[in-house]
């Protein structure tokens, strides 16, 4: 089995863009990924496997010094979003810090792996993340081509 990463030239802005990029994956196949069965459950072509979101914090003092730092990580985007405005308002944990939370959007961490199943019986994995595409558990290199001519046409993943 092969691997295959890309480094992104910049990370990808936000988690609204990322999930574009995972739900056009999901919905329109670029990869011309096809259906399969496994254990008797008929399987999508292409279907999340694992995600993660993290949001990161600094506190700073009255003088906007940092005095602490912090993150949080959830398994959904709903959980990431829900969850950053709860921790700037989260009272004991500013009070605990002594200083005012900042949510630090350019540190945050996101990823996604997806399953997809190639028509040649393949199953291999494409995982995203903010700065990198990683493709995983691939024999048939026309695999990697798909998806790099794919990734090539994406300017978030340049």
């Amino acid at each position: 089995m092969k691997s295959a990463v890309r480094n992104l030239a910049n990370p990808i802005t936000d988690v609204a863009a990322f999930d574009a990029i995972i739900q056009s994956v999901i919905l329109n196949n670029p990869f011309g990924c096809v259906s399969y069965m496994s254990s008797g459950v008929n399987r999508p072509p292409v279907e999340k496997s694992r995600e993660s979101y993290t949001a990161k914090f600094v506190y700073e003092d009255s003088n906007a010094k940092r005095i602490g730092i912090g993150s949080e990580t959830y398994a959904t985007i709903a959980g990431y979003n829900a969850g950053i405005p709860a921790v700037l308002a989260n009272s004991a944990n500013i009070t605990a810090h002594g200083g005012t939370p900042v949510h630090n959007v350019e540190g945050d961490t996101f990823s996604t792996s997806l399953r997809c199943h190639d028509p040649n019986g393949e199953l291999y994995y494409v995982s995203f993340s903010r700065n990198r595409v990683t493709i995983s558990s691939f024999s048939d290199d026309s695999i990697r081509t798909v998806i790099e001519t794919w990734a090539d046409g994406v300017p978030a993943l340049a």
